[in-house]
């Protein structure tokens, strides 16, 4: 904890130049093009969060689901009706006008917990049930 301190207030002693170049030690990115003032605080969340973990995905959706975290799925219509073959067995997903998600008799709380279940490995539901567009291979 005491280090974490000291590199917080030694920041406040640096220079455009020196936290430039910490902010690219630290980081490996670019550095952001922003005054000072600002650099000195995104260094400053940089540390801390490499010192005590970032904010949680939860959060970052929160906060408007900026970079690395992709925007939340639109809601599904009701009486939607998903089908999708898996392993030459049929799976039919239907929406109901609450909006719940059903599948092999059950309600689920989403697609993506309905993919899990029939693939065994962690799927996106929407793109598991071809609501997303494929990716091209690289």
């Amino acid at each position: 904890m005491a280090r974490l301190d000291h590199a917080l207030q030694e920041i406040a002693h640096m220079s455009r130049a020196e936290i430039q170049e910490r902010w690219a030690k630290l980081t490996g990115r670019p550095v952001p093009r922003l005054s000072v003032a600002m650099l000195r605080l995104a260094l400053g969340y940089e540390i801390q969060a490499r010192a005590k973990g970032g904010l949680s995905r939860t959060t970052r959706q929160q906060l408007g689901g900026s970079g690395d975290v992709p925007p939340r799925a639109m809601p599904l219509a009701p009486g939607l009706r998903l089908v999708r073959e898996w392993q030459g067995k049929v799976h039919v997903v239907t929406v109901d006008d609450a909006g719940a998600i059903h599948w092999n008799g059950q309600c689920w709380k989403s697609l993506s917990e309905v993919a899990r279940t029939i693939t065994g490995t962690r799927w996106s539901g929407p793109a598991f049930f071809g609501l997303k567009p494929r990716k091209a291979a690289a």
